[in-house]
């Protein structure tokens, strides 16, 4: 079995696997590399290489469903948004963390300028002001599931302004 020209031959097809199930690239490229490791390690028990691409597929996506498995378990988020969720709290145990959250705040303030005012004002307490959604519901006179939902958009919103801006 030649690794280098089965490596080369579905990389992309069991990158595209893994991302499908992953949604999200750096997690999807390393779910492709431990594929390949398994592979090699377990290439002995494939009997048919015509069917190496399936089983490849295979193994890409039980270790991709691990993965997730795995994240689920420790309760892990992306960064984002934790910046995002802890924007409000002080960061007292290190400057650097003090100082990413400063520029976090700044980036995310750039980013809101052209927003509507109500989402800066949902957006501004629940993140800066870390109030939960019953509070600001109560603070707006408004329903908490319209605050919950005005702020899932707007949150959302935000998220698609920063990939851009990121990605440009």
């Amino acid at each position: 079995m030649d690794f280098a020209t089965i490596y080369n031959t579905y990389y992309d097809r069991l990158f595209r696997v893994s991302l499908a199930i992953i949604r999200d690239r750096q997690h999807a490229e390393d779910n492709v590399q431990e594929t390949f490791i398994k592979a090699f390690k377990k290439q002995d028990d494939l009997e048919d290489m015509q069917k190496v691409g399936s089983w490849l597929c295979v193994i890409a996506s039980r270790t991709a469903i691990d993965f997730i498995r795995r994240e689920k378990k420790t309760k892990g988020y992306p960064m984002e948004l934790y910046m995002l969720d802890c924007l409000g709290k002080e960061a007292k145990t290190d400057v650097e963390a003090e100082v990413g959250v400063s520029f976090m705040k700044e980036i995310l303030k750039e980013t809101m300028e052209d927003f509507s005012m109500d989402d800066q004002k949902l957006l501004v307490l629940k993140m800066e002001k870390g109030l939960k959604e019953r509070e600001i519901a109560e603070a707006l006179k408004m329903h908490p599931s319209a605050v919950k939902s005005k702020i899932h958009r707007a949150r959302r919103k935000l998220r698609e302004r920063i990939d851009i801006e990121l990605s440009a």
